[in-house]
């Protein structure tokens, strides 16, 4: 677990209360500092505080949520519901505020590592995607993608080393009663490669000619 706060002592106090709870803490005094970490590290929870030399706590987050899709909860004095807003569509999972009870930070990093164990996820390679939240990660760098691109990736990766047809995308992807250009398939795969494959050294997507496409795990 990561924890990013500059005021010493409530980092410390913070880290002994998850030490005794059987958690692995490393610390962070900056903004610079933590996203480095966060980036670098394999962690299971970022506590973020948003006050934070060098980096606030905002864009550290955002900067996170460009690489990984790891838990991260805010810590700050800031309660207005404008605040709260803020640090939730900056990417945080939840926000607490200055000053907490130990109990309740305790009962809500439980959540949010509960939330993170049970979120349904794809893996193909480097290639990793979170369907609740409509996200795709491809060597931990987030793709951003349209709707209906992301529907047609995770079409295939539900497909995945397996063969389909144009026919089956274009049902499954625009549905029975599309009736448009039977080329935009090769169109959106085109779209979807430019993002997933192009900017990486291994191509995931193949065209099988005659038959359709597949996502390959290999």
């Amino acid at each position: 677990m990561l924890i990013v706060e500059d005021e010493r002592r409530i980092a410390r106090l913070i880290e002994l209360e998850l030490v005794h709870e059987g958690f692995s803490v490393m610390l962070a005094g900056d903004g610079i500092t933590g996203e480095r970490m966060a980036r670098e590290q394999e962690v299971d929870l970022i506590l973020l505080d948003w006050m934070l030399p060098g980096m606030d706590g905002i864009a550290v987050c955002q900067a996170i949520r460009k690489k990984k899709n790891v838990p991260i909860i805010l810590l700050t004095a800031k309660d207005t519901t404008s605040d709260k807003v803020a640090g939730l569509d900056a990417g945080a999972d939840d926000y607490i505020t200055k000053p907490f009870e130990t109990e309740e930070l305790l009962a809500r990093i439980r959540a949010a590592l509960r939330k993170g164990r049970h979120r349904e996820e794809l893996r193909i390679a480097d290639l990793l995607i979170f369907p609740e939240e409509r996200r795709a990660f491809r060597a931990q760098q987030e793709v951003e993608l349209t709707t209906r691109e992301f529907d047609l990736l995770h079409f295939l990766a539900k497909n995945v080393d397996k063969v389909v047809s144009r026919d089956a995308i274009l049902e499954t992807v625009w549905g029975y009663d599309f009736e448009g250009e039977t080329n935009v398939v090769d169109v959106y795969i085109r779209y979807v490669r430019l993002k997933v494959d192009e900017p990486f050294t291994t191509p995931l997507i193949h065209t099988i000619r005659g038959v359709g496409y597949v996502l390959r795990s290999s």
